[in-house]
């Protein structure tokens, strides 16, 4: 990631469910998941720094969630309310004055997006943000879904590449779920690589 982002009013920095079970050890550990931390870290310093807000979002399942394998659904249990798998990872530093916003709390249905039964959309609006930076996990799924809504209602988004991770349950799917993203008007922002001088 660039050492400065080129960030002002307007923009917002939105993590996706940097929470401990999408991490290694965790019920539904994202390969290398904890590699987004000291990225988005870095983003964080530099939102705060500008007084630009921070956004994050959590899955928050009741216990008998329908996308649990136990309920017939696709997914171990994971991120079920008010467990230390829920909890945002250690190390990632939010801010204390973090906007956090619970989603797929409902049993009946699933939410990847961040948008889905939210009150996010309402929340930018209010805080007039036009640009979303966007990193977290997973790409394939909540990220991905997040950013389809938030370009759907005329966000302009651009993906922090090196602070998200995919569950690639085929090796395909991080390309295929970034080049949906870019297709739906997203912008990449890739780590600026060191040249030789």
């Amino acid at each position: 990631m660039p050492h400065h982002l080129a960030i002002t009013r307007g923009d917002a920095l939105l993590i996706v469910d940097v929470q401990n079970d999408f991490l290694p050890g965790g019920s539904l550990a994202v390969p290398n998941g904890d590699a987004i931390i000291a990225p988005l870290n870095a983003a964080i310093r530099q939102f705060s720094e500008q007084g630009l807000p921070v956004i994050a979002t959590r899955d928050w399942h009741p216990a008998a969630h329908s996308s649990f394998k136990t309920q017939g659904g696709i997914w171990p249990p994971h991120c079920i309310a008010d467990t230390h798998g829920a909890n945002f990872a250690a190390g990632l530093q939010l801010p204390a004055d973090t906007f956090i916003l619970s989603k797929a709390s409902d049993p009946a249905r699933d939410a990847y997006s961040g948008f889905d039964h939210t009150s996010l959309e309402s929340v930018l609006h209010q805080k007039e943000i036009k640009r979303l930076f966007v990193g977290g996990l997973a790409t394939d799924y909540c990220v991905l879904q997040t950013v389809i809504d938030a370009r759907r209602l005329g966000f302009e988004v651009v993906l922090l590449g090196e602070a998200m991770r995919a569950v690639a349950q085929q090796d395909s799917d991080e390309k295929t779920a970034i080049n949906a993203m870019l297709s739906a008007g997203a912008q990449l922002l890739e780590p600026i690589q060191s040249g030789p001088a």
